[in-house]
C-alpha cells in the first residue's frame, strides 16, 4: 500500500532485486534499488522499478511481494537460464560477509523489454548494476528511451568494481551519493571532513555533477556542488538494531526530495531522520503503510 499524501510522480529506479541468505536457511528480500523503489512506494511516488529475475520461485515471491505492496511489476522480466539474485550472508568473527553471487538474472536486464515510459523525472541506477555488460547495455537503452536527470547511488563492493564501471555510471548523470569512505577510494587519499568539500567538488568537475551527496555516518551527510554546501547532523538513534539498509532509505528520501523540489536543507534533515528511524528495526524495508504515512504527516506539519 502507499500514502496518497503526496502528488504522484513516477521516478524509474534500475537495478538489482536479490535475496540474502542466511546460514539458518532464512532469507530476507533487498538490493539497493529495490529497497529504495519499496520505500518510494510507501511515500506515495508510484515507482517503475525495472529489473530481472528467474523464472523460478524466488522470482515469483519478488512479484508477489511488488504487487501486494501496489508496486508497479511491469518492469520486472523473467529469465529462463539465470537464477533469481542471492547473497550468502555468512559470519566471520561474529561479523557478517556478504557473498555477492555472480551471473544472476539481474545481470542480464534486456533494454529490449524494457517498457514505454512515460515523463519521467528521474532515473536511480547503482554501480552493482553496471557490472554486467548486458545490464550496462539496459541502462543505455533505457537513457536513450528516457531523457532525465540521472541519481547514482556509487556502491564500492569488491570484487564488482573498476574505475571504468564508475566512470561508466557517472556518465550523464546529475548527482550521485556515495559514503566518505567510498568519495576517499575514488580520490585517491583520505577525506576527513575538512577536506570533504573539495573532493566532492572535484568529483563533480570530473563528471559534470549538479552535486554530489555524501554520507558520513552517525556525523551526518552532506550536499556539495560548485555553488552548493550544506551540512546536517544525524539525529539520535534511540533504539539501535541495525545499520542494514539505513544508505537505501536516505536515498529514497533523497530522491522524493529532489522530484517534489525541497530545499536542500530540509531534504537532508529528512534523509537523516528517515535513515536513523530505519536503524531501530531489522531489516531494509518494513511492510507497514503506517511507518510511511506517519512520516509524511510530520513532513507536511513541518
Amino acid at each position: 500500500m502507499a500514502s496518497k499524501s503526496i502528488e504522484m510522480k513516477q521516478p524509474v529506479i534500475y537495478g538489482e532485486v536479490l535475496f540474502d541468505r542466511f546460514p539458518d536457511g532464512s532469507a530476507v528480500l533487498g538490493g539497493a534499488p529495490f529497497n529504495v523503489a519499496w520505500h518510494l512506494q510507501g511515500f506515495g511516488l508510484q515507482p517503475l522499478f525495472i529489473s530481472r529475475v528467474g523464472s523460478d520461485a524466488a522470482g515469483d515471491a519478488v512479484v508477489e511481494a511488488m504487487q501486494a505492496w501496489g508496486m508497479d511489476a511491469t518492469g520486472v522480466q523473467h529469465d529462463d537460464a539465470y537464477p533469481t539474485g542471492a547473497v550468502e550472508v555468512s559470519l566471520q568473527d561474529g561479523q557478517p560477509r556478504f557473498d555477492i553471487l555472480s551471473a544472476q538474472a539481474y545481470d542480464y536486464i534486456d533494454g529490449s523489454e524494457i517498457p514505454s515510459l512515460g515523463d519521467t523525472p528521474l532515473i536511480y541506477y547503482g554501480t552493482l548494476i553496471a557490472r554486467s555488460r548486458v545490464s550496462r547495455e539496459g541502462l543505455e537503452t533505457l537513457r536513450r528511451k528516457c531523457v532525465a536527470p540521472g541519481f547514482v547511488d556509487i556502491n564500492l563492493r569488491p570484487p564488482w568494481w573498476t574505475p571504468e564501471v564508475v566512470e561508466h555510471a557517472l556518465r550523464d548523470a546529475h548527482w550521485a551519493k556515495l559514503n566518505q569512505d567510498e568519495l576517499s577510494t575514488l580520490a585517491g587519499r583520505d577525506i576527513s571532513r575538512e577536506t570533504l568539500a573539495p573532493a566532492a567538488r572535484d568529483l563533480c568537475a570530473q563528471h559534470a555533477l549538479e552535486f554530489a551527496i555524501v554520507t558520513l555516518g552517525e556525523a551526518g551527510a552532506a550536499i556539495v556542488g560548485s555553488q552548493t554546501e550544506e551540512f546536517a547532523s544525524s539525529p539520535p538513534v534511540q533504539n539501535l538494531v541495525d545499520t542494514v539498509g539505513a544508505g537505501d532509505a536516505f536515498s529514497a528520501v533523497s530522491i522524493a526530495g529532489l522530484v517534489q523540489r525541497w530545499p536542500l536543507d530540509v531534504l537532508l534533515r529528512r534523509a537523516l531522520a528517515f535513515a536513523a528511524r530505519i536503524c531501530e528495526q531489522r531489516g531494509a524495508t518494513r511492510n507497514d503503510p503506517a511507518l510511511y504515512e506517519s512520516t509524511v504527516e510530520a513532513w507536511q506539519r513541518e
